[in-house]
């Protein structure tokens, strides 16, 4: 990940948000990015979830997914679509948790 913003987020919801944009809808595709410890960068946010429809729920609400990356902001783009993920503290950190699920 290369900061080259000044928005909110982790490196879990930026490579979450990326990942959206090479997906691009893909029908057959779920993924979650999120931190263990519950805190995704320094915000108690700690990740989110996307689907076939993110993209198209961003653009119907005026968000658009290249300039949230852009302007490393994916807390802001996720939390506007209510996908982020709010664990609240877990006391643990084992590690970064990325799931994708694909489906046919």
């Amino acid at each position: 990940m290369q900061v080259r913003g000044s928005g909110r987020g982790g490196r879990n919801v930026e490579f979450l948000l990326a990942l959206t944009l090479a997906l691009q809808g893909d029908p057959h595709i779920h993924a979650l990015a999120a931190d263990t410890d519950g805190v995704d960068g320094i915000e108690p946010i700690a990740g989110a979830l996307a689907g076939p429809d993110t993209l198209a729920r961003a653009e119907a609400l005026g968000h658009r997914a290249a300039d949230a990356l852009d302007r490393n902001d994916a807390h802001t783009f996720f939390e506007a679509l209510g996908d982020s993920l709010v664990t609240g503290p877990t006391l643990t950190n084992v590690n970064d948790f990325r799931a994708i699920l694909i489906t046919r």
